[in-house]
């Protein structure tokens, strides 16, 4: 484990190589979801990584994990609106410079899906595999994450959380805050999916709480740019939920792209 100083933030970050033998490949950037972290994706991106002969590199965004906290998150540190547009064209672009990464694989998992595709939108990438992204805000992710909140204020989420976040209240509260704002309701990035020029692979499961197919429906672009794959009684984390086939679909879409 690393970390790396990032627009004066210090990001935890963690790199595994592609395994030896293996052909030259674009390397794959982990994206987490709105409460994760480089240590709870687990092992799945090393697998993902030997599985394909590429080199991995996964980070914690700011406030979360290991990485610098968000200071006064509930005030003065409050999340804006924009700030998956923020992280895709600004701190993301800044990360994969001080890393030499040019043009890699973004693969993202819900917040880290949307933050994948606007980045896909602006600037070059080899691929980009979303996992579980919100294009649009629906009343079922509203309604879950004020399930969330409850879980955390009444429930065992809070603890839960603790295990992986070094600031456990400002982890939680930057993206609960954010999306429970009503400003945040006309959060839509349908119209910036219709500029990315490098292929897309789409992932929604059937059963999950904080989004339907739509948000992956709704990507236009054209058919031979984008994979949909519905994930028959997943919800919300493919990669925990739906280990084997996600892994799968996603081995051989990468099997394309060099």
């Amino acid at each position: 484990m690393e970390h790396v100083h990032v627009q004066g933030c210090r990001l935890e970050v963690h790199t595994v190589p592609a395994p030896a033998g293996s052909r030259p490949a674009a390397p794959l950037v982990f994206l987490h979801e709105g409460l994760g972290s480089v240590s709870m994706w687990r092992e799945w991106p090393a697998e993902l990584g030997r599985a394909t002969g590429r080199a991995v590199v996964v980070y914690s965004r700011r406030g979360y994990g290991q990485s610098d906290p968000v200071p006064e998150v509930r005030t003065d540190g409050r999340l804006p609106p924009d700030y998956l547009h923020r992280e895709a064209w600004e701190v993301l672009p800044a990360l994969l410079e001080q890393l030499g990464l040019a043009q890699p694989v973004l693969l993202g998992h819900s917040d880290g899906a949307s933050i994948a595709l606007l980045h896909a939108a602006r600037f070059p990438v080899r691929a980009c595999i979303a996992m579980a992204p919100h294009v649009m805000v629906e009343d079922r992710s509203i309604q879950s994450i004020a399930q969330a909140r409850e879980a955390f204020l009444h429930g065992e989420l809070r603890a839960r959380l603790a295990r992986y976040h070094a600031d456990v209240d400002g982890a939680f509260w930057q993206w609960n805050d954010a999306w429970l704002n009503p400003a945040f309701r006309g959060f839509d990035i349908r119209a910036d999916c219709t500029r990315i020029t490098a292929p897309v692979l789409a992932l929604q499961g059937d059963q999950d709480p904080y989004g339907t197919m739509a948000q992956i429906d709704q990507i236009d672009l054209p058919a031979y740019r984008i994979r949909r794959v519905a994930l028959a009684g997943c919800g919300h984390s493919p990669h925990r939920e739906a280990p084997a086939a996600t892994l799968a679909v996603a081995v051989d879409f990468l099997s394309r792209i060099d």
